[in-house]
């Protein structure tokens, strides 16, 4: 290690920004910004005394830089030592005197590694019986030199901490943050053998799509009876020879349970006949139809005319969520070919940027017609060559059904959603004056954020199991992507009234607004906004001169 006391170690250099810290994209995130997520880990108090008395500390040590960065577990027992006291910019005496305590610290923990060998084959059984075996070796070997520790906390809490009198009261993460040369090294020794359990552990992940009843975290118990009694409505529903639609629509807009959805949005999006005799004959048709586009056009997208569509579409794909999904090389082929036979088969439109990220919903509920397990860590490709290809076309096919509907959203100038934005900030205006005078007050414009809310149906403000329980709604409502849209966005801006109203300028305004804490909403919170737009819709919907200036 150099002594020399102007160059600055690699973890000093841009504190603002250490390997694993998070960066905030405003604008441009997919799912929500989750303060809860993104929070740093908890951080330990582990500063050392100066080595010059009155001399500030400038720098963060090394125990600081490693409790922030996410991605550095393997962090080395007396390498720590060495590093946080070199931090402190000691001159040559310090530094070699420090070296020698190290190397005999090692020295001695090379000598009693071999007598401890017993201790760590007890460690690797069960954790019970590791804490009981663990207590009877301390006692049996040396009571003046055991140490006072609480229980050790179970895996599945973040941090075992550590106390003793030569940290002054601070708490110690793990072996490598404690004093070189402490008396107590022979319990640390042993405490070091609970290193992995001591240290943090990863945030668990949020399912990107809820389970069976539409859950907002994974890990719940099954079935309620009323889910269950749901679910054989559904059931005995589409067992029928001819499928009521309307009946079929007015279940369905309280939510679809996982097993039926596939079958149910090929119903109400109009892919499949309501008459049961008729339906494969209709699938294995559509199918054929859509492979025969692909070795009709799909050769072309290298062509002069077609490249640029097809590089934008290269370009997006990976811009999309989940990055778990979409980034497997089979899942970005099946979008590629999806989204580029739409483009050529609508020349008035194209493809616009925002129609990728409508084929998500589609490709994942229908994954789980040959899936149990969550759809974030699954292998597609380990899927059958005929299941991935009628995933493909049923996902093209029920995306060109809802782009039909909503196609001036994507024509040149974009239209539909020109006057959609107008239609949302006059219906605001109307229903909450406040909101709409505080954006006015600071010059916020509703394009501005709401342009991505028709342009991408409000997928890049909410998790993806949100947005299919949406579309179980909008599946079931008349015009619900053209026209029920408009108010359920109305809802979700007035949903954010107390936050709106406590920022003070137009940047806080914009942060806020592109950037909603969705991440751990899930069933009820998107029931409670349909049914507000629902209110809406049903108090202006048939009156829009309520709601014109």
């Amino acid at each position: 290690m150099s002594s020399d006391g102007s160059k600055k170690q690699f973890w000093k250099r841009n504190a603002a920004k250490v390997p694993g810290s998070i960066q905030h994209v405003y604008g441009a995130q997919h799912p929500p910004f989750d303060p809860l997520l993104h929070a740093n880990l908890i951080k330990a108090g582990n500063k050392l005394s100066p080595a010059t008395p009155g001399k500030p500390k400038k720098a963060t040590t090394f125990q600081e830089f490693e409790s922030i960065t996410s991605d550095a577990w393997d962090v080395g027992d007396d390498d720590d030592e060495l590093l946080a006291m070199a931090a402190q910019n000691l001159n040559i005496e310090v530094v070699m005197e420090t070296a020698n305590k190290v190397i005999e610290n090692h020295s001695k923990l090379q000598e009693r590694q071999k007598l401890d060998d017993t201790v760590e084959s007890c460690q690797r059984g069960d954790d019970n019986t590791q804490e009981a075996e663990y207590e009877e070796d301390e006692e049996e070997d040396d009571e003046d030199d055991r140490v006072e520790e609480g229980d050790l906390t179970s895996p599945e809490v973040s941090f075992s901490f550590q106390s003793s009198p030569d940290t002054d009261g601070r708490l110690v993460k793990s072996h490598s943050e404690a004093p070189i040369g402490s008396p107590k090294d022979a319990a640390s020794e042993h405490a070091a053998l609970y290193r992995q359990r001591s240290l943090p552990h990863r945030p668990p992940l949020i399912p990107l799509v809820a389970r069976m009843a539409d859950q907002n975290t994974s890990g719940t118990p099954a079935m309620t009876e009323r889910e269950a009694s749901r679910l054989d409505k559904f059931k005995q529903l589409l067992a029928g020879p001819n499928t009521d639609l309307e009946e079929l629509r007015k279940l369905s807009w309280s939510g679809i349970p996982r097993q039926v959805r596939p079958i149910t949005w090929k119903l109400l999006s109009g892919y499949l006949p309501a008459n049961a005799e008729r339906r494969d004959n209709v699938l294995q048709r559509k199918r054929q139809e859509y492979f025969g586009f692909i070795q009709q056009y799909y050769d072309s997208r290298n062509d002069e005319h077609h490249q640029d569509t097809y590089r934008q579409i290269q370009i997006d794909i990976p811009r999309m969520s989940p990055e778990s999904l979409v980034l497997q090389p089979k899942v970005t082929e099946i979008f590629e070919r999806i989204l580029f036979i739409w483009a050529i088969r609508h020349p008035a439109s194209g493809y616009v940027q925002g129609i990728n990220d409508l084929v998500t919903p589609f490709f994942v509920v229908y994954v789980f017609e040959y899936i149990e397990e969550e759809v974030e860590n699954f292998d597609v490709s380990s899927l059958q060559e005929e299941a991935l290809r009628n995933i493909e076309a049923d996902s093209f096919w029920c995306m060109s059904k809802l782009l039909d509907g909503i196609q001036d959203n994507y024509t040149f100038a974009q239209p539909g959603i020109q006057r959609k934005v107008k239609a949302l900030e006059e219906l605001v205006s109307r229903i909450d004056e406040s909101v709409h005078h505080h954006m006015q007050h600071y010059e916020v414009e509703y394009l501005q954020f709401a342009f991505r809310w028709m342009n991408n149906l409000l997928m890049r403000e909410l998790p993806l199991r949100c947005t299919i329980r949406l579309w179980d709604t909008y599946q079931a409502e008349p015009e619900g992507f053209s026209h029920f849209h408009l108010y359920v966005c109305a809802a979700f801006l007035v949903r954010w009234r107390k936050e709106i109203l406590e920022e003070r300028d137009f940047q806080g305004l914009m942060i806020l607004l592109q950037n909603l804490p969705t991440m751990h909403w899930g069933n009820e919170e998107v029931s409670v906004l349909l049914a507000e737009a629902y209110r809406l819709k049903f108090a202006f919907a048939d009156a829009p001169n309520h709601y014109k200036r």
